[in-house]
């Protein structure tokens, strides 16, 4: 008489196999497949900065692009480059230059620290110490200065880059690579309509403080804010607020305004 092919223990046995050879095969393809993952995350990354920076070509590969690009790590308690004995330490602790993961970075409670309320209007918890800044130069001098920036606005936290004048103070394109607001509402943040709007706006006003918004409504035409304004996205009005937060956030003392200031009086 044959041996029962159908008892519990053999049934057993065969899920417990099948599931073995299936984990190996998944394992063995999310390795193999990380270089090619690693290789187009910062892919998209380049892309959007060069996006941001209005300087995207279509016809032109990312790689040609960002050749034009040059990443530097900013000390943000400091306003200055970060000396090559701290890219050392950062590289050491798992930062280097070319992938710094500056989102990893403010997680890390040995290069960051916690916000309290009245600090953190752009609510992100907490402030990393490092940021990595992209420059981009045109003949010798300046022509773009590209800056992180995040801070939460409906749903979710914005995240996305800045890009500003040679002058260190006009803004030449804004963009968010990674949200969760509302499409139609919040998610006009993509538009590049809106978008649009913040090209020749200024960080900041006569008296030197950092004075960008966005408005509810539409910006009055004349006014004597008008260079500083934007106008808010319709039906979404957290969203809006989020995004002048975060800009006046990173844009102050707390974020880049130290590294801007170092920049302006260099004559960029």
């Amino acid at each position: 008489m044959s041996a029962n092919n159908d008892s519990i223990q053999k049934t057993i046995l065969v899920a417990v196999l099948l599931c073995l050879v299936c984990s190996i095969i998944v394992s063995g393809a999310a390795v193999s497949l990380k270089p090619m993952q690693l290789k187009n995350k910062l892919e998209d990354k380049r892309k959007n900065i060069l996006a941001a920076a209005g300087l995207l070509q279509p016809d032109k590969t990312i790689e040609e692009q960002f050749k034009r690009v040059t990443t530097r790590i900013v000390n943000l308690e400091t306003g200055d480059y970060a000396t090559e004995t701290e890219l050392n330490k950062l590289e050491a602790a798992g930062y280097p230059l070319e992938t710094f993961n500056q989102r990893r970075l403010s997680k890390d409670v040995n290069y960051s620290a916690a916000l309290p309320g009245k600090q953190d209007p752009a609510s992100i918890k907490r402030l990393e110490k490092f940021a990595a800044i992209f420059v981009v130069e045109k003949e010798g001098s300046v022509d773009r200065i590209i800056l992180p920036i995040h801070g939460y606005g409906l749903w979710s936290t914005l995240y996305g880059f800045v890009a500003l004048e040679g002058d260190a103070e006009t803004i030449a394109g804004l963009g968010f690579y990674a949200h969760g607001e509302t499409p139609g509402l919040g998610g006009e943040i993509d538009n590049p309509s809106w978008k649009a709007l913040w090209v020749g706006k200024k960080i900041h006003d006569a008296a030197g403080s950092v004075a960008i918004d966005v408005v509810k409504g539409k910006v009055i035409a004349g006014n004597d804010k008008e260079i500083n304004q934007v106008d808010g996205l319709s039906g979404a009005t957290l969203t809006s607020n989020g995004v002048k937060n975060l800009m006046r956030f990173w844009l102050g003392n707390k974020g880049f305004a130290g590294f801007l200031a170092t920049l302006k009086g260099q004559g960029v």
